[in-house]
């Protein structure tokens, strides 16, 4: 149902929102539940969903093989080095060799290595060598360059580790020519030694390589494990599990707009609740309820508040993700997926998009899709499985109920249809009272106000035009949303922002006559909708606006408003003929909803000599497999007939349009200058230069 009635002078296919779009089955433009409304986590941390973790026999044999690999690594690298090797000052070697502690040495380089022939305390902090202790509370002093040992402090603790293997630097820039006389002096044994382990090189020549062997090789596994999962793991089920841990509740005074859909799912409240009281009386548990209507209007969230006021168990998937290449997997994960609800009952399994998988069974032009009857026939006959004191209910959301499969909407599968409409002027003032909790609101701004002006939106669009005004207001710098921030979001909406585009007064001269012969003829005619504004500027495709807004919510349109609609549709074209003698392509989109317009009047409606007869009766499209043969149900003759009779409304709309222009050729003529002076004419000021409206 679309907000406003909008007549727009466009150039090529520039079209706005159908000036019809408000009729109850010409609804087509409707947005989504609002960003927040549904958590669909992927990342498959949800203990009941398996598909996301590998086997556990190929994880477990991986892991013990990693693990043995680093404990084997790091006892060869750190624990079979032998021995602590000390790192001392030259000054402190060559006592040593003095004292005639040193054994023998090695020396690479200007590195030399070495043992001791009794065991030093070392202190890793100064690189100092003392004699061990021989009585507790004593210790000897660090060894000088004599190596004659100096006693300690009574009470003094002992501190270092026992070594004798020892490692120094030869001072090769300065040189000492006396150390090789002096270990021959001494009997030191002078031998090639290597040298000392290096951690870092044996962490990369040892440890490194083994780790990266071993990352391919686990690489390769989870690869080779995800394909069979792929393969394997296709038949488990879809659906997201939610608790009350998992998200915050929803109930019903979460939900506002739908009271009739909330007073009949109180009843399955109260079963999922107490489903003993029912059952003493000798009733059936419902084993399904489909939730029908367009889309924004609230069914997710409607079945998420049954669960919240049940708190039960939530259950959520797509019909879409039933259904993949594989023949047989859709079947499989119907299966599995009503093994896992009923195990948690009480429950609810939530299917959104059921026409996705539940479409008539053999209809349509071409190919049958084998597998998705297959999951269709296993999804009926799960339904038909459950248990009588099995106390789990279905609930399915569609947008096209006509298309379901008739044994899917029988007794005993789906018991309940719920149609969730959109709300009318009461739901649309709750659905902003709740949307507009969190937001600054200025006090003079009136909900009741931007209710009457919302016909038409859903709830998805209500809480999106919310949004918009707060955008609005904190773009212009505003502390509190206004009424002025929610009008400027609702033309954003519905209209379009404001395009930039330079347009020559001839151009600009076209658009204005256009624009006021579409709102002058709203104005003198009785039957149409109230303009509420008039603009050149342009927005979104079109060139210039005439916004109309209905004064109340209509559910049946009679063949005079009807009328009034076509004389406003083509009151853009007659303007142009009248004020400028030449047409231009700007009313083609004005024609195109005309025509539909005046074919379903004359075709559907029986508006017309015609007589009753409903020729093209909606929803019954070929394409579903309702006519297989794709022809029409009536002669040439008959479709000759309608043609004519189209026409002819036409034309007579268009005289009558031609000759109320003409006849207020003076207030069209201030119309447009006053559009031509300040692009944008409101409802006062029409007022004041067209007079009182036509009533």
């Amino acid at each position: 149902m679309a907000l406003l009635n909008s007549s727009s002078y466009q150039l090529g296919r520039r079209h706005l929102p159908p000036l019809v779009a408000r009729l109850p089955d010409l609804r087509r433009h409707h947005g989504r539940l609002p960003a927040g409304t549904r958590q669909d986590p992927q990342d498959g941390t949800y203990p009941d969903n398996p598909r996301r973790s590998p086997p556990p026999q190929m994880a477990a044999f991986w892991w013990s093989t990693l693990i043995l690999l680093l404990l084997w690594n790091v006892w060869t690298a750190f624990f079979q080095q032998g021995q602590t090797v000390a790192k001392i000052p030259y000054s402190t070697f060559i006592a040593e060799v003095k004292s005639g502690n040193v054994n023998q040495v090695g020396i690479q380089g200007s590195e030399i290595l070495g043992k001791l022939k009794q065991a030093r305390d070392w202190n890793p902090k100064t690189g100092a060598l003392t004699i061990p202790e021989p009585t507790p509370g004593h210790k000897r002093a660090e060894s000088s360059v004599s190596g004659v040992p100096v006693p300690a402090a009574p009470g003094a603790t002992r501190r270092g580790t026992s070594v004798t293997d020892f490692t120094t630097v030869f001072p090769s820039s300065v040189g000492d020519p006396g150390l090789l006389p002096l270990l021959e002096t001494q009997g030191v044994e002078v031998v090639a030694a290597p040298r000392p382990p290096d951690w870092v090189g044996s962490f990369i020549n040892g440890l490194l390589p083994t780790l990266l062997l071993v990352g391919f090789f686990w690489w390769m596994g989870r690869r080779a494990m995800n394909q069979q999962q792929s393969i394997f793991g296709a038949g488990r089920s879809q659906a997201r599990r939610y608790s009350r841990e998992d998200r915050p509740a929803v109930t019903f005074a979460d939900v506002a707009g739908a009271d009739a859909a909330k007073a009949q799912l109180q009843e399955i409240v109260a079963i999922l609740k107490a489903p003993e009281h029912y059952r003493r009386l000798g009733a059936r548990i419902p084993r399904g309820v489909l939730l029908a209507g367009p889309p924004g209007t609230g069914k997710t969230l409607l079945a998420r508040a049954v669960a919240g006021e049940a708190a039960v168990p939530f259950f959520t998937v797509s019909g879409s993700e039933f259904v993949e290449m594989f023949v047989g997997v859709g079947a499989s994960r119907v299966r599995n997926l009503f093994k896992e609800v009923k195990a948690a009952a009480p429950a609810i399994l939530f299917v959104d998009e059921l026409d996705a998988v539940g479409r008539r069974r053999g209809a349509g032009l071409g190919m049958v899709n084998d597998e998705r009857e297959q999951t269709l026939n296993q999804l009926l006959v799960e339904m038909d499985g459950f248990d009588e004191r099995t106390n789990v209910i279905v609930v399915a959301a569609t947008n096209r109920p006509d298309v379901l499969d008739p044994a899917l909407r029988r007794p005993g599968r789906f018991d309940r249809d719920v149609v969730v409409d959109l709300p009318d002027l009461n739901g649309r003032r709750g659905i902003l009272a709740i949307h507009t909790r969190r937001l600054t609101l200025d006090p003079d701004l009136n909900l009741e106000h931007i209710a009457g002006i919302t016909m038409g939106m859903s709830g998805a669009q209500l809480a999106n035009l919310c949004n918009e005004a707060a955008l609005v207001a904190a773009r212009d710098g505003h502390e509190r949303i206004t009424r002025g921030d929610f009008e400027t979001a609702l033309d954003r909406i519905v209209l379009g922002d404001v395009r930039p585009l330079a347009l020559d007064q001839a151009a600009r001269r076209v658009v204005a006559y256009h624009e006021g012969g579409h709102a002058l003829v709203a104005w003198l005619t009785p039957e149409a909708d109230p303009v509420h504004k008039v603009t050149i500027v342009p927005h979104g495709m079109a060139l210039g606006v005439t916004a109309q807004r209905p004064e109340e919510d209509r559910y049946n349109l009679s063949r005079p408003s009807l009328l009034a609609r076509l004389a406003v549709m083509l009151g853009g074209r007659t303007g142009e003929e009248v004020a400028i003698g030449e047409i231009t392509t700007g009313a083609e989109n004005d024609l195109l909803q005309a025509t539909h317009l005046a074919r379903r009047m004359v075709s559907t409606w029986g508006m017309s000599d015609l007589g009753l007869c409903a020729y093209d009766p909606p929803g019954e499209d070929r394409f579903l497999g309702y006519e297989l043969g794709g022809g029409r149900s009536y002669s040439e003759d008959t479709a000759w007939r309608i043609d004519q009779a189209v026409a002819a409304l036409l034309e007579e709309r268009h005289g009558t349009v031609r000759r109320l222009l003409t006849d207020a050729r003076e207030r069209l003529d201030l119309l447009a200058e006053a559009l031509l002076e300040r692009e944008t004419v409101a409802y006062e000021e029409l007022e004041r230069l067209l007079g009182p409206r036509a009533s």
